[in-house]
């Protein structure tokens, strides 16, 4: 599959409604293809997380972000399916704890990086920090930072701060993949009302979800200054069509799946030394009555 339609180029200025379909579907003309697809591409995913699981050089943080209703949730769950829950671990990030909000905003993530050899997921992440407390600046108003660094120059410092944090991983062997699931907001509409009918799926359902809606275009605004200031070279955004669920995870899992093959990781091989141990047990084993 081709990914430039969804890659943004370093330094581009998009506009979301204009530049991308969250409808779209390239050449799938039904359901089943893409799915069938996307189960080979688990399969080829569990793999390659093996391999890195074995190699334990390279570490691969992934971030998700979203409007509510995009189908994060469902995404990991399905992509990351097949993978061993040894090599993976998953971090939803909600608002700050009181012990958060008495360090610097990367800190509490930089917790939650993934080891060598292990997949990290973030499902929300730093870039709250240019998104959510943009929309509603009475958010950094509560944070605990000296009055004078709550200027106007926050949001370029912060996106600088990003770059040089991302910069830092890559430079140290941590591959970063950062998606935005790009769901309209009649599909938005469509999956919130689902939420509120179907009994199963009351708990999903906030009314603050709803009331942020009202902010749907300074989100998107937020959103395209994101993209235009942090999409770089060494960590892409990769924008993802969300409006068909099933075209989300095959798309995120094809994207996943390239980047470790890129690395060209093998399986470790022993030392001569190490053979000829493992050939003595096997004839310890085999000379066992």
């Amino acid at each position: 599959m081709n990914y430039d339609p969804f890659i943004v180029p370093p330094g581009a200025k998009i506009s979301l409604k204009k530049d991308y379909d969250p409808a779209y579907k390239a050449d799938f003309a039904e359901k089943n293809d893409a799915v069938t697809k996307l189960q080979i591409g688990v399969k080829q995913l569990a793999t390659y997380q093996d391999i890195l699981y074995a190699h334990n050089s390279y570490a691969l943080l992934i971030i998700f972000q979203a409007m509510d209703a995009a189908g994060k949730d469902s995404t990991i769950k399905h992509v990351m399916s097949g993978v061993n829950p040894q090599g993976c671990q998953v971090f939803s990030f909600k608002g700050p704890s009181a012990e958060e909000l008495d360090h610097d905003y990367l800190w509490r993530s930089m917790k939650a990086l993934p080891e060598r050899g292990r997949i990290g997921i973030f499902n929300r992440s730093y870039y709250e920090e240019v998104l959510v407390v943009r929309v509603h600046p009475e958010i950094l108003n509560q944070q605990q930072l000296p009055q004078l660094l709550k200027g106007e120059n926050i949001w370029q410092q912060r996106f600088e701060e990003i770059n040089n944090f991302e910069k830092y991983l890559v430079n140290n062997g941590v591959i970063v993949l950062k998606f935005f699931l790009n769901v309209s907001k009649a599909e938005q509409k469509k999956r919130f009302l689902a939420r509120i009918e179907s009994p199963e799926k009351n708990w999903k359902f906030s009314v603050s979800d709803v009331r942020e809606r009202a902010f749907w275009d300074d989100y998107m605004t937020a959103y395209e200054q994101v993209f235009h200031h942090t999409s770089t070279a060494w960590a892409p955004w990769y924008i993802i069509p969300a409006d068909r669920k099933w075209f989300t995870r095959l798309v995120v899992a094809d994207i996943i799946c390239s980047k470790l093959k890129e690395l060209n990781l093998k399986y470790p091989t022993v030392s001569e030394e190490s053979q000829q141990q493992l050939l003595r047990s096997k004839q310890m084993l085999e000379a066992e009555d």
